[in-house]
Parts: C-alpha cells; sequence; structure tokens
C-alpha cells in the first residue's frame, strides 16, 4: 500500500481536471479566513497554478495535494507550505470542502501527510496556525499529537474582528 493511501482516502497530485473544485474552493469565501485569500481567484490563474505544480517542494517550498475519497471524488487538499529543508520543518494545511467534514477525512489526510513528511522529506516537525475560535480544527490536531506551544495575539484580522491565532507543532522524535 502507497505511504499516501489510507482505509478512506488517498493523497493524489494535482490534476487540470481539479480545476472546477480548485476554483470552488478557492472562491469560496467561507474559506478565505483560513487561507489568507482576500480577493477570488481567476480560472486563468487557477490554471496557470495547475501547470506548474509539478515543480518539486525543495523548488516551490509547497507541496499541495488532492484528497480523494474511495468514490474517486475530491473532498479537500491539504498541504505542506513554508517548507525549510536548513531547519527540516514546514507548515501544513488542510481543508475538507464542507459537504464531506465529518467523515474522518481530515484525520486520515493529517496522518498520511505526517508520515510522508517524515519518512520521505525527513522532517523534524510539522505546524499549523489554527484560528482559537475553530475548536473543531483544535481538537483534531491535539488528537493526532500536536501540542499548543503558543497563541498569536490579534493576529487574524476576520469579520470585521481580530482573532488570535494557537501555534501548533509535531515534532518528531
Amino acid at each position: 500500500m502507497s505511504k499516501l493511501t489510507g482505509n478512506l482516502i488517498k493523497l493524489r497530485a494535482l490534476e487540470p481536471e481539479d480545476l472546477e473544485f480548485l476554483y470552488h474552493i478557492e472562491n469560496n469565501e467561507a474559506y478565505w479566513e483560513v487561507s489568507s485569500t482576500q480577493t477570488p481567484y481567476s480560472r486563468y490563474l487557477l490554471k496557470q497554478y495547475l501547470e506548474n505544480s509539478h515543480l518539486d517542494i525543495y523548488e516551490a517550498k509547497q507541496l499541495r495535494f488532492a484528497i480523494e475519497n474511495k468514490q474517486h471524488n475530491i473532498v479537500g487538499m491539504i498541504d505542506l507550505f513554508d517548507f525549510s529543508p536548513q531547519h527540516l520543518r514546514a507548515g501544513i494545511g488542510v481543508l475538507i470542502d464542507q459537504t464531506h467534514q465529518q467523515k474522518g477525512y481530515a484525520t486520515e489526510a493529517i496522518k498520511l501527510l505526517n508520515n510522508y513528511a517524515f519518512s520521505s522529506l525527513n522532517l523534524r516537525q510539522l505546524y499549523a496556525n489554527i484560528a482559537t475560535d475553530n475548536k473543531n480544527s483544535i481538537q483534531l490536531f491535539e488528537k493526532l499529537g500536536y501540542q499548543n506551544v503558543g497563541v498569536r495575539k490579534d493576529w487574524i484580522f476576520s469579520d470585521g474582528k481580530f482573532k488570535d491565532v494557537a501555534f501548533y507543532q509535531l515534532i518528531h522524535p
């Protein structure tokens, strides 16, 4: 079994056929807070992104996977970002489309990506930035062993107010 395949989902590279899903996700204002997006993306720009998504993580400093369920439907995306080969760390972000949440997909996707990052990329640590009012994500990452190591006060401005962001780390022994 592949390191990127679990019981519920598999992580796979983005394909040109994923354009409409990517367009839906990137232009859904409900997700903008977690992605730090402020403006919509055009299909043209997203098509260019997909054409360059083959770049190596060492070159692009990020790596994004589609999360595909057993019915071969894309249910979300997960990525490594801010990759630092010098410090052996990367940020991790996961997004499951609202229609597919609470089915275990995010849990399995994070487990698979953790394993891949530690065993294939030889990273020492992963981190996640989570708004303190995002209780579901906090519970998810804590369940998977991530530890809250601090809070950034008034870190993001969303819906007319500032929000604190918790910084979570998972350090590989």
